[in-house]
């Protein structure tokens, strides 16, 4: 099922006004791909770069095109470690912070 186009809305103007929840939003993507779930992962990370930091200005810092990092993110996407972990390094430095993985039981 696809998101409507209000929610995608509702979404993108939290992400503008909320920092925290721009940081949570970037921390999920990751965290689901650290724990297997990739497809969410991805859908996670499309919809933070989508409201944020954009597929051109990521092209830009990845010297990838713009539709070569949306179709590894999308549904039928399968990016090399490399690659994903550019983006995320690149992400990280845009939002101005550094994730860490913590062990947890």
């Amino acid at each position: 099922m696809s998101l409507t186009r209000h929610f995608k809305e509702t979404i993108q103007a939290r992400i503008e006004r909320d920092p925290a929840f721009r940081e949570a939003l970037l921390k999920e993507g990751v965290e689901c791909l650290l724990s297997g779930d990739v497809e969410t992962g991805k859908a996670v990370l499309r919809d933070y770069i989508n409201a944020t930091i954009g597929f051109e200005e990521l092209s830009g810092l990845t010297d990838k095109s713009p539709k070569s990092l949306m179709r590894m993110l999308g549904p039928h996407g399968n990016p090399q470690a490399r690659n994903l972990f550019e983006i995320i390094g690149c992400l990280q430095a845009h939002e101005g912070l550094q994730l860490k993985v913590q062990a947890v039981r």
